[in-house]
C-alpha cells in the first residue's frame, strides 16, 4: 500500500477515521505515542503533539539517564513535538476507524531534535544526497513466536518449512494478511530455529524503509498478542539455536540510474567504494545495529551471523554480501545487524559507512571466498567493545552526529553496567558450591 492509497485527511472528513495513533521511535526503537481524537489531530498538523524530552534519555527499563546532550535534570525536561508526516499515515489493521502516523520530532523553535533516531537517519540521507546519490533499502527481520512462558510454538529446525508454517496457523497468516496495507511485505518464511520467522519488507527510500520496519515490529507484536502469542525480537532468546538478524540491503542510484549496476560481471566502482566504507567502519557501525547486551550472543561461528570483518559474493559466512544480479537488483547486504536494533539507527549506521566510503573512495580489496569465519578482523564481541569502537571512529561519529552517538552510547553503557553488576543464576550454578 503506497502513500497515495490512503488520504488520512479525507478519511477523517468522511468520518472513516475517528482516532489517530501518533507514534515515534525512541532510541530502543520502541513505539512511543499518544492516541489523539481525529478532530484534535486536525488542529495539530503544524504544531504537533507534545512529549517530554526525557523520553530520549531513558534506557530499556525506563530509567532516565544523566549524560545525554540535549536534555537532563538541568534543563527541566521540556517538551518536544511530533509533527505528523501525512505520507506515513496508514489504517491501523487491528482497531476499526483508527489510523497510525509518525513524523518529525522538533523543539519549541521548530528545529529538528538532532538526537532523535529518525532525524539521525534523515541527516545521513541528506549527506548522501549531497554526494549526488539516493539509496534504496530493503530489510529482512527475524523473530521468534513463543508463549508467555517463552516456549517456542513449534519444535525442530526446519528452515523454509511450509509444514512448520502451517503449525503456526492462524497466527502466521495473520502476520502477513493481517498487516496488509500497514506494511509492504515481500514475503515471509520459517527460519533456522524452532518457531523462528523472517519477514522480508519491500525496498525503497531509507526513511520510508525505516518507517516500514518500525511499523512492522509494532504490528507483528500486536498481531501475535491478539493470537495469544508473543513475538520477540530478542537477538538471541535461546541457547544452541539461531539468533535473530536485521539484514539490510542497499543499492545506490544517481539521476535515476542504478550505480551499483555490474561492470563486466563485477562490482561497479561506486559499489566497491560503498563496500570499502563498510569494511573500514564495520566495527564503528556495530553499535547502531547491535544495541543490547543480548545482541552479541548472536555472533557465533557457524551460526550464519558474522564474526569478522569480511566481504564476499553471495556468501552467507561474511559480514558484507555482494549480490550481483540485474542492473536494478544488484545490491549489497550488511549482515551484522540484530533484530533488536532500532531500524532508523541501523540504516543510518550502514549509510554513514557508505557515505564515508564514497567520500574516501575506499578500496575494499579483493572479495573473499570460502568459510569466512576463519579469516578477517574480529568484530566487537560485547556491547562495551562496540561503544568503544564507535567512540574511536571519528568519521562515523561526525556523519551520524556526535550528540546522537553520545546519547546512544550513554544508554548502551547503562545496559552494560546493569548487566555486569547483576548476579544471575549462571553465577550461582557456576560458582556457589565451587569457590
Amino acid at each position: 500500500m503506497g502513500a497515495g492509497d490512503f488520504d488520512l485527511l479525507k478519511a477523517i472528513e468522511k468520518g472513516e477515521i475517528v482516532e489517530v495513533e501518533m507514534a515515534w521511535a525512541d532510541h530502543q526503537g520502541y513505539p512511543r505515542g499518544k492516541r489523539i481524537p481525529a478532530a484534535v489531530f486536525l488542529g495539530r498538523l503544524e504544531k504537533g503533539i507534545a512529549f517530554a524530552d526525557a523520553s530520549l534519555t531513558w534506557n530499556y527499563a525506563g530509567d532516565v539517564l544523566d549524560g545525554c546532550k540535549l536534555s537532563g535534570w538541568d534543563t527541566g525536561y521540556p517538551d518536544f513535538f511530533l509533527i505528523p508526516d501525512l505520507t506515513t499515515a496508514r489504517r491501523l489493521p487491528w482497531r476499526d476507524n483508527v489510523a497510525f502516523v509518525t513524523g518529525e520530532l522538533k523543539d519549541h523553535d521548530g528545529d529538528l531534535i538532532r538526537t532523535a533516531p529518525r532525524n539521525v537517519l534523515r541527516r545521513v540521507v541528506d549527506r548522501l544526497a549531497g554526494l549526488g546519490y539516493t539509496a534504496s533499502i530493503g530489510a529482512e527481520i527475524e523473530f521468534y513466536l513463543v508463549d508467555d512462558a517463552a516456549v517456542s510454538q513449534t519444535d525442530g529446525v526446519q528452515c523454509y518449512s511450509l509444514a512448520k508454517a502451517n503449525e503456526l496457523e492462524p497466527t502466521f497468516s495473520e502476520l502477513l494478511g493481517g498487516l496488509n496495507g500497514f506494511v509492504e511485505i515481500e514475503g515471509s518464511n520459517i527460519e533456522y530455529g524452532p518457531a523462528q520467522c523472517e519477514v522480508n519488507l519491500n525496498h525503497g527510500d531509507p526513511i520510508w524503509a525505516g518507517d516500514q520496519a518500525f511499523r512492522m515490529k509494532y504490528g507483528i507484536r500486536e498481531v501475535a498478542r491478539r493470537n495469544g502469542m508473543v513475538a520477540t525480537f530478542m537477538a538471541k532468546p535461546f541457547n544452541l539455536v539461531s539468533g535473530c538478524s536485521m539484514h539490510l540491503h542497499v543499492s545506490l542510484w544517481k539521476d535515476g540510474k542504478p550505480v551499483f549496476a555490474p561492470v563486466d560481471g563485477s562490482e561497479s566502482e561506486t559499489a566497491r567504494w560503498a563496500i570499502g566504507g563498510m569494511m573500514d567502519h564495520l566495527a564503528g557501525i556495530t553499535l547502531p545495529g547491535a544495541p543490547t547486551v543480548n545482541s552479541y550472543r548472536r555472533f557465533e561461528a557457524g551460526s550464519f551471523a558474522p564474526t569478522t570483518a569480511t566481504w564476499g559474493r553471495d556468501n552467507r559466512t561474511c559480514a558484507i554480501r555482494s549480490l550481483i544480479e540485474s542492473p536494478s537488483s544488484t545490491r549489497v547486504e550488511l549482515r551484522t545487524g540484530a533484530s533488536d536494533a532500532n531500524p532508523y539507527w541501523a540504516i543510518a549506521g550502514m549509510l554513514a559507512a557508505v557515505c564515508a566510503g564514497i567520500e574516501n573512495k575506499s578500496d575494499p580489496g579483493e572479495y573473499m571466498t570460502g568459510n569466512l569465519y576463519e579469516t578477517g578482523v574480529p568484530l566487537p564481541t560485547t556491547l562495551v567493545d562496540s561503544v568503544k569502537a564507535i567512540a574511536a571512529d571519528t568519521v562515523i561519529t561526525e556523519i551520524l552526529g556526535s550528540d546522537a552517538v553520545n546519547d546512544l552510547s550513554v544508554i548502551s553503557m547503562s545496559e552494560w553496567n546493569t548487566f555486569i553488576t547483576t548476579v544471575t543464576q549462571w553465577d550461582y550454578d557456576r560458582y556457589l558450591k565451587i569457590v
